[in-house]
């Protein structure tokens, strides 16, 4: 079946070719989605990492942590089959919006208790929230650049999301640690409301702009 498979050739960069990266990287909408995918993934990885050691604090058994993390996976993973949908139907910048509120209606039930009805509840909204906000950036950064741009630009966001998350994982066991499990929530609140309101910023930007490109003379 790979013989009728239609794959356009990737379009080639010369070197020094189009804008330079920090004309990129200043654009508003490069911003926001620069955001949404660094928070998004590194609040995901480090509630995630946490979770594990926590539960092992509250004396769970491992076929109960293996059950919550198999949850947080499939939400990671199975509202990719309609996400691209969502995306098209209600737009890239609300999809996001819903993966950040998931994100903290995680960290609130994290907050209210520790039975395994939280951890699982918690895990699952986690990966739903991970998946809206990181394939909504990924998205939204398609509109950052032209198509001899694309290598540069993209590299810039898988450094700058994939640096985030290796420190959000290296951390999080000394967070949990030295500081407990309501500490690790409370802490990633503000890395939430920073994406919720940079989410939020571009979208009311977009809707005012709209607003006035329809307003008749």
């Amino acid at each position: 079946t790979q013989l009728f498979l239609d794959i356009p050739q990737p379009a080639r960069e010369a070197h020094g070719s189009g804008r330079a990266l920090g004309a990129i990287a200043r654009q508003p909408v490069f911003m926001v989605a620069a955001i949404g995918g660094m928070l998004g993934y590194g609040i995901m990885a480090l509630v995630m990492t946490a979770t594990p050691l926590a539960m092992h604090e509250h004396h769970y058994a491992f076929g109960d942590t293996a059950f919550v993390i198999e949850w947080h996976v499939l939400g990671m993973f199975a509202p990719s089959f309609f996400t691209g949908h969502l995306i098209r139907r209600f737009g890239v910048l609300q999809v996001m919006l819903v993966g950040g509120l998931l994100s903290a209606v995680c960290v609130g039930i994290n907050l209210t208790g520790t039975s395994l009805s939280h951890f699982w509840l918690a895990l699952f909204l986690l990966g739903m929230g991970w998946n809206f906000l990181f394939i909504g950036a990924t998205t939204l950064l398609t509109e950052t650049y032209a198509p001899e741009e694309k290598a540069k630009t993209q590299a810039l966001n898988d450094f700058l999301v994939f640096s985030t998350v290796t420190i959000a994982v290296l951390s999080a066991g000394s967070l949990q640690n030295h500081l407990g499990w309501r500490a690790v929530n409370y802490g990633v609140m503000p890395l939430i409301a920073v994406t919720v309101i940079a989410v939020a910023w571009l979208l009311l930007a977009r809707r005012s702009a709209m607003s006035v490109a329809n307003t008749p003379p």
